[in-house]
């Protein structure tokens, strides 16, 4: 069973940056596909960026791109997601998901394993 213990989540004000962890216990990490997602109040749960095995591929949604930067240490079994320019609208639960030999996807079910999620909040 993969654990996955996303960090780094909080409350900032518009324009401002977070950067997001996500910390795994399965080992060897760069078998795993990763994906960062997000749901916000009301709404259903939305791809935001995803990162391959190796980290020279990557996707992010066109809400975040050149505003979200998402990457990955191998050697700490971490992937990251950089998130500079914050909007209200980033408002949500973020969560990391991972993908054993899978294609860098953003389709939710493509991913097996999913952490418990951190809030993000921005403020207008």
């Amino acid at each position: 069973q993969v654990q996955l213990v996303e960090s780094g989540g909080g409350l900032v004000q518009a324009g401002g940056s977070l950067r997001l962890s996500c910390a795994s216990s399965k080992r060897p990490f760069n078998w795993y596909t990763m994906g960062w997602f997000r749901q916000a109040p009301g709404k259903e749960r939305e791809s935001v960026a995803a990162i391959s095995t190796s980290g020279l591929n990557t996707y992010y949604a066109d809400s975040v791109k050149g505003r979200f930067t998402i990457s990955r240490d191998n050697a700490k079994d971490t992937v990251y997601l950089q998130m500079n320019s914050l909007k209200p609208e980033d408002t949500g639960v973020y969560y990391c998901a991972a993908n054993r030999f899978g294609a860098v996807t953003s389709k939710s079910s493509e991913y097996e394993y999913w952490g418990q999620g951190t809030q993000v909040t921005v403020s207008s």
